[in-house]
């Protein structure tokens, strides 16, 4: 029973030291959500050129979109005319970080991480788009050729892209049309309840599930889980490899993520391994991996999948290199400290928490009378 305390207060300290942090980025990835046109994306990443594969990464990095959020977002832009290098990047950089994570990692893992994923995920992208450019050139080439045909002929310079219909496995809010993304110009105050009903709507519902469970497994790992359990694996090259074999099939977001790689460092894992989770985790599963195949073939999925993995390992050696070298281990947070704010500090987070769940509680009593309404209607036809 006690333990069962202890993983209470346990998972009501990692909440209450992430809350304001996630809910300050949920605000941000709602207004550049509204702030930012998909026709923008589909502009800047039309060519296989490192321009195009740097925009992409860029672009991504900073959307708040999960793991299986990304999905339908790059295949449409890819069939909107986005190239493979590019649709790559895109695919690698997006789920890897966001300006939610990045406040999260602040406040749970550290100012280190919160500078430290945003860079890793820019530069593992431009990578895995550079591996695809070169490795799957001649592929390509042709596409391109094909592209610049279509565009110097009077028919394919006004012939207009497929209509996607992607379906995410997170929310609805991906597969809408552009032009719904598109809205007129708008007042301020609509643009600010449009921002709020996005951020406390459908993103959240988008990372709410696996936020919880990460949580949870973070306050069970800290809980009964011992310190020389999973530092047995080292801090080498095996460490890396098993954490990024946890990571890939696991349907996690970057900020889902962050409170599992807490659980992670506090149970002694070197800080390189936990960022090899954090890279590899949001970036690849099995969905994500099905529609590469699919969408750009085998070679492109075997690419993919090697860039991600040898990045977040490389990575990882470096941050391991960095904090011995540096004695950077005071900008890492091993455990919540959420004791050491002050009076105020402690109200705010408070504060903070209780508004957070209230919005969790209600999607849960939204979703809970849609399907007692969908139900009665089904009841009623029948």
């Amino acid at each position: 029973m006690s333990d069962i305390i202890l993983l209470g207060q346990n998972f009501l300290a990692l909440f209450i030291e992430s809350a304001p942090w996630l809910l300050l980025g949920l605000l941000v990835a709602g207004i550049m959500h509204e702030l930012v046109p998909v026709s923008f994306l589909e502009k800047h990443m039309g060519s296989a050129s490192l321009g195009s594969i740097s925009k992409a990464a860029v672009i991504g990095a900073p959307l708040p979109l999960c793991s299986c959020g990304v999905i339908p977002a790059a295949l449409g832009l890819r069939r909107s005319g986005a190239s493979k290098p590019s649709t790559i990047s895109f695919l690698v950089s997006t789920p890897e970080t966001g300006v939610d994570s990045v406040s999260v990692s602040y406040a749970l893992l550290g100012p280190l991480y919160a500078v430290v994923r945003p860079i890793t995920a820019v530069i593992s992208a431009i990578y895995a788009g550079v591996m695809v450019r070169i490795f799957d050139a001649k592929e390509q080439i042709s596409s391109e050729f094909s592209n610049q045909t279509q565009a110097s002929s009077c028919c394919g310079s006004h012939s207009a892209p497929p209509k996607i219909e992607a379906k995410s496995c997170c929310s609805k809010e991906h597969s809408e049309p552009k032009e719904n993304r598109e809205k007129p110009t708008a007042s301020l105050s609509s643009k600010a309840v449009d921002v709020i009903k996005y951020a406390s709507g459908k993103l959240l519902e988008d990372i709410v599930v696996w936020l919880l469970i990460g949580l949870l497994l973070a306050a069970a790992i800290k809980t009964w889980v011992p310190t020389d359990f999973l530092t047995q694996w080292g801090d080498g090259l095996v460490a890396m490899l098993v954490m990024a074999v946890v990571g890939i099939p696991m349907y996690i977001c970057a900020t889902a993520s962050t409170p599992i790689a807490v659980g992670f460092l506090a149970a002694g894992l070197s800080p390189g391994a936990i960022l090899v989770f954090l890279m590899a985790g949001p970036a690849t599963n099995i969905s994500t991996m099905g529609m590469i195949k699919q969408e750009m073939g085998s070679k492109t999925l075997v690419l993919y999948l090697f860039s991600v993995i040898s990045a977040s390992v490389g990575f990882g050696y470096l941050l391991n290199y960095l904090v011995s070298a540096f004695s950077l281990e005071s900008l890492i947070k091993t455990q919540s400290h959420l004791h050491e704010h002050g009076a105020d500090a402690q109200v705010l987070y408070g504060l903070s928490a209780c508004i957070l769940a209230a919005a969790m509680v209600r999607l849960g009593v939204q979703k809970w009378l849609k399907r007692r309404q969908s139900d009665t209607q089904s009841t009623c036809c029948d």
